[in-house]
């Protein structure tokens, strides 16, 4: 839990698969219902080794119940269910191409929020591993990219980027409790917060339909996406910062790109190793320490 470039390339990881996934049973499962049971199952498997901590810290957890809820409603609850909306309407090529926007909108709420400027090595970083990026995306080829139709998907999920983007600032300002606490109170009080939206949606007609794929889809996003991505998210920008650690969310496309190659019988490329090579080269210099001046 020390090293932050490790635990913030398992979180993007994890969420690759969560797009990649979400996509997949968009069509049988809504998005508050996914939302919701995503984090109702998190809370139950995480509770028990919380349990003793929410105990101990509840008077903390009691007087800084604002921000607390803040960071729930855009980091849980008010972020997956949008981008779960999103992802009925959308492709998950869409969904990972405007996900390469994160380290932008983070800047952007940095610099709005806490008055903090992007270093210069942070901006070239991102901007190398930007062209990586779209060099994966576009398969190689720059005019592919034309070709990419936005729609009302798109605008939901970019929408939903903007909100983790505050949710990644602010993730900083959570108050010092173990992180299993944390876990443990935010993952249930967004269950709570998500049940009139689950009503409404069920009232409207829409219900999960149940199989042994969504079950699967479940077990994952509840406990890989959720419960281990934002345990080391957390950590990862409690150690190094959320300018510097923005730059990983560039490690999403490219891991939905090995994902499809795993799984989705996708033949490797040389636009994929020109890509790979771009976005590390730039997540290494974005995330490179700099001078006590530069940072402030």
């Amino acid at each position: 839990m020390n090293r932050p470039y490790l635990l913030l390339s398992l979180s993007s990881l994890f969420w690759a698969g969560n797009i990649v996934l979400g996509r997949f049973i968009a069509a049988d499962f809504p998005p508050m219902a996914l939302s919701f049971l995503r984090w109702a199952f998190a809370c139950l498997i995480v509770l028990p080794f919380a349990w003793p901590h929410l105990r101990a810290e509840w008077p903390v957890l009691r007087k800084h119940l604002p921000i607390l809820t803040l960071l729930t409603l855009t980091g849980l609850a008010g972020y997956n269910a949008i981008a779960y909306l999103g992802l009925r309407y959308t492709e998950a090529l869409n969904a990972l191409l405007i996900q390469s926007s994160g380290p932008l909108i983070v800047a952007l709420w940095s610099f709005v929020l806490l008055g903090i400027r992007l270093t210069w090595p942070q901006t070239i970083g991102i901007g190398i591993s930007l062209l990586g990026v779209l060099t994966i995306l576009s398969r190689g080829d720059p005019v592919a990219l034309t070709s990419i139709h936005l729609n009302k998907g798109d605008l939901i999920f970019t929408a939903a980027l903007i909100i983790f983007g505050l949710y990644s600032v602010l993730a900083v300002k959570r108050p010092a409790i173990h992180p299993l606490t944390f876990m443990g109170f935010t993952s249930g009080y967004a269950t709570v917060l998500l049940i009139p939206a689950v009503i409404a949606e069920a009232a409207s007609g829409h219900t999960p339909s149940l199989s042994v794929n969504n079950a699967l889809t479940l077990a994952y996003v509840a406990i890989f996406p959720s419960i281990l991505a934002y345990l080391f998210f957390n950590r990862g920008v409690e150690l190094i910062g959320a300018n510097r650690a923005a730059p990983f969310f560039h490690l999403i496309p490219v891991f939905g790109s090995v994902l499809a190659i795993a799984f989705l019988g996708e033949r490797p490329q040389l636009f994929h190793v020109a890509g790979y090579a771009l976005v590390l080269t730039g997540v290494v210099i974005a995330a490179r320490r700099t001078s006590a001046v530069a940072e402030a």
